[in-house]
């Protein structure tokens, strides 16, 4: 059983409307005939962790929309939650929050509920990418929106942004860029938009004006330019924050930290085991089960996969402490390949990704984990 403290995702579905891109597990909550008995679901798989002495120093509610939950039932899941797991006093509490969802009765109920970080998902600050994506509100709804979070004392806020999209120009991407960073946010995350299957930005594919792969580049480096120089630390491939403004969350997933994941479709690395809910709705209404796919971590593999996501990367000492075998024993070669083409750095025992390499990280992670 894990002694530390450990984080907990709540997985909240519902959606006003999917997006054109999104393969997430979510829904039109206009079609939701099973909300509340979800939610009654979630809170009993809250409730099976009773009594097994687990910490909190972090809770991340994400989705889906979580800020479509009433008051009443966030209030609910975050009583059970307090009922079920000692929450440190310095728990980092986020909630990813649509700006065409969010209002003053919310905000109050997370300000009341311990709530201390927003992640707003804005993605562009024009219309007309905006629409393409499937977006359901505007600028003006974001603004009104963060500027209320601010007047009710959120002080540690994320704002999303994507870049390759739809109608996307260099000069477009670098005025949201521009935009944003005038507010000053302490986390900005930046994504590049993947073609997931099933959506139906895939299904259109062929009708999508999408920059080139050179301009999607360029606007890649010129997000790592301007964040930086604006201070923002580029601490993940997607993720820039002021300085000890990480997500103290997230970071646990890429550090292979311990957290429990309750929800549809959420998982779980606990005990040194992955184990997770079904994606199917039917099946984890009927009954959730905290057994699915339950498999043991490959510890060293993740170690890597995931710690080369970050800025300070790995640490041979760690790997040779925790694994009891050399990272480099068949990689030195490579290693020295990708140090001398740029991709990497390594100083001994640290290996870290380049920002170039940042941008090819999946290339580059094949060829080390291979």
């Amino acid at each position: 059983m894990a002694t530390d403290a450990i984080g907990l995702y709540v997985h909240i579905p519902f959606c006003v409307r999917k997006c054109n891109y999104c393969d997430f597990c979510s829904f039109s909550v206009s079609s939701l005939s099973w909300r509340d008995k979800y939610i009654e679901r979630l809170i009993q798989e809250i409730y099976s962790y009773k009594d097994k002495s687990i910490r909190l120093n972090s809770i991340f509610f994400g989705g889906g929309t979580p800020s479509l939950l009433s008051p009443s039932e966030f209030s609910r899941i975050c009583s059970a939650i307090k009922e079920c797991f000692e929450v440190s006093g310095d728990c980092e509490f986020s909630v990813e929050v649509n700006p065409k969802t969010l209002d003053s009765e919310k905000l109050t109920v997370f300000k009341e509920c311990g709530v201390n970080r927003l992640s707003i998902g804005l993605q562009s600050i024009h219309e007309n990418e905006l629409k393409i994506l499937g977006r359901i509100h505007l600028y003006e709804d974001f603004l009104a929106s963060y500027n209320t979070a601010r007047e009710f004392g959120f002080d540690n806020i994320n704002i999303d942004l994507m870049y390759g999209l739809p109608e996307q120009t260099i000069e477009s991407f670098t005025i949201t860029l521009d935009t944003i960073l005038a507010l000053k946010p302490e986390h900005i995350s930046v994504y590049g938009l993947i073609i997931e299957e099933g959506t139906p930005f895939f299904e259109g594919y062929s009708e999508l004006r999408l920059p080139t792969e050179d301009y999607e580049c360029d606007m890649y480096y010129l997000a790592s330019e301007r964040l930086g120089a604006a201070g923002y630390l580029h601490y993940e491939i997607s993720n820039y924050s002021l300085p000890a403004r990480e997500c103290k969350h997230n970071l646990k997933y890429w550090n292979c930290k311990e957290y429990i994941g309750v929800g549809v479709a959420a998982y779980s690395y606990f005990d040194h085991v992955r184990f997770g809910n079904s994606d199917s709705v039917a099946e984890y209404l009927d009954q959730f089960c905290i057994e699915y796919n339950q498999e043991q971590a490959d510890e060293p593999y993740e170690y890597v996969m995931l710690g080369l996501r970050l800025k300070s990367g790995i640490s041979l000492l760690e790997y040779k402490s925790r694994f009891g075998a050399d990272f480099l024993d068949g990689r030195s070669e490579l290693v020295d390949r990708l140090v001398k083409t740029g991709y990497l750095t390594f100083d001994g025992d640290r290996i870290t990704l380049t920002e170039q390499g940042f941008y090819v990280s999946n290339s580059i992670l094949t060829e080390l984990l291979s």
